[in-house]
């Protein structure tokens, strides 16, 4: 094995002092955008990764695991369909316990339930609870900045790791990946160390376009949902494949590429809302339920019938999918199974650290209810 670089390399690289590096780490705020900037190139180039002790990460087990998530939350005060889910209370533990109770009892009365649990929770739980089962500690951390300073602070601190990535965390997902073993949910399996533990996006968005178009007689159908994900290119892809083996009209490209939790949700429905109905598409084919449940509503308020104007369909299987009306067709991911199965992944790693990367793909299982105009 190479010399593993340390804190002292970093800094000499970087130009700094160690003590600005751990800063650049542990506290971003204390370090101007640019130095920290220039630590973390250097950190990158060098392939180091903070200590969580003295000896070293290689060299000391935790007994904990980590669980981190780039882009895939909603925050406290984000919004559902263009509207605010709830206000962000303020913190907590400044205030009275009195302050607190309100704050609860005003979030209890804004509370929608499309917001939890969703498929990041649902994989959560399904990691926490394989945790709590093999005895091992859980640490979760979040965080949209492809740079990694959080990713890393948590790399630090655990033997194992497993990353619901983002649009651009592929470099820096790689680069943790030589340190500690590493499982990615959501990524497309290639060179490298890299654990991956993913679902059949193609063959569940076959199903969905195959029921719509074949049980339905739907002929125009369009995407919705930013495709910037792997998962949802891949769905977006295998819808345009199967409409292409059908014989039906295939889009070019996605109709309102909305990321999640977007400031200005689905403008280019809206567009066409206010338009003749005739121009809409006879089915929606969103990337996630999350998408899916927030075009219902829009759907709804602009007074379009669903499914006798336009048929909506998801892809995750969230509880809230079951609960709304009309109920969502979708397809179930696994998600319990994969936050489980992730955690094998890292134990199995952790006993063989020669043992090669694994790619698991698991199916998922079409639902087909209320959305799309079945019963």
């Amino acid at each position: 094995m190479p010399k593993r670089p340390t804190v002292y390399d970093v800094a000499t690289k970087a130009g700094v002092s160690i003590a600005t590096v751990s800063f650049a780490f542990r506290q971003p705020g204390r370090v101007r955008d640019a130095t920290r900037q220039a630590v973390l190139e250097a950190a990158r180039e060098l392939g180091y990764v903070p200590s969580a002790n003295a000896r070293g990460l290689a060299e000391a087990r935790t007994g904990a695991l980590g669980l981190y998530s780039f882009d895939m939350l909603l925050e406290a005060d984000g919004t559902v369909g263009g509207r605010p889910v709830r206000e962000d209370p303020g913190p907590f533990y400044a205030g009275s316990v009195d302050a607190a109770t309100r704050a609860f009892a005003d979030d209890a009365d804004r509370e929608d339930f499309r917001v939890f649990p969703l498929y990041v929770d649902e994989v959560q739980r399904g990691f926490e609870l394989e945790c709590a089962r093999r005895g091992r500690a859980l640490l979760i951390g979040r965080g949209p900045r492809a740079e990694g300073a959080g990713v890393i602070d948590i790399a630090s601190r655990v033997d194992g790791l497993a990353v619901f990535p983002g649009a651009r965390s592929e470099e820096i997902l790689h680069h943790l990946a030589r340190r500690l073993p590493v499982v990615a949910f959501a990524m497309p399996y290639g060179e490298g160390d890299l654990h991956h533990v993913r679902v059949d996006n193609h063959g569940g968005a076959r199903r969905l376009t195959e029921h719509l178009v074949r049980v339905h007689g739907l002929e125009r159908l369009a995407f919705v949902g930013a495709p910037e994900m792997t998962d949802y290119a891949e769905r977006f892809e295998a819808m345009r494949a199967t409409l292409a083996e059908l014989g039906r009209p295939v889009p070019d490209d996605v109709l309102d590429p909305t990321p999640l939790a977007a400031d200005d949700p689905f403008p280019v429905i809206r567009r066409l809302l206010e338009g003749p109905r005739d121009l809409l598409p006879q089915a929606l084919v969103c990337a996630s339920d999350q998408h899916a449940l927030d075009v219902l509503c829009l759907l709804a308020d602009a007074g379009v019938d669903v499914p006798g104007d336009v048929a909506v369909t998801g892809f995750d299987g969230v509880a809230a999918g079951r609960l709304f009306r009309p109920s969502l067709t979708t397809c179930r991911q696994p998600m319990e199974a994969m936050g489980r199965l992730a955690v094998d992944i890292l134990t199995r790693s952790l006993d063989d650290p020669e043992a090669p990367p694994v790619d698991v793909t698991l199916p998922v299982q079409p639902l087909f209810r209320g959305s799309c105009g079945c019963g």
